[in-house]
């Protein structure tokens, strides 16, 4: 789980504007930031299926943003895909 001063370091990071907590930017880097938490924790805790449900819905999700953000703007969604390490 994310703290919420970590939290807000990743929106002041990603944000569009001033304020910006629900650009598909940010909501794309908190998800990554707990994506990849959690495939620690399942490194190690193999069997702890009830998470790795969660893990699927939200890499679903940053999914669906990442398509979304790509249809809108290339640009920001190449721009985002490259700082966070997407792609490889």
């Amino acid at each position: 789980m994310l703290s919420q001063n970590e939290k807000q370091a990743i929106m002041k990071k990603y944000a569009r504007t001033e304020g910006d907590t629900g650009s598909p930017e940010v909501q794309i880097a908190v998800l990554t930031e707990k994506i990849v938490r959690l495939t620690e924790h399942l490194k190690i805790n193999k069997k702890d299926f009830h998470s790795l449900r969660g893990l699927h819905m939200m890499v679903g999700q940053r999914r669906r943003l990442l398509n979304y953000l790509m249809k809108e703007d290339v640009n920001r969604y190449r721009d985002l895909v490259t700082s966070l390490g997407l792609r490889k």
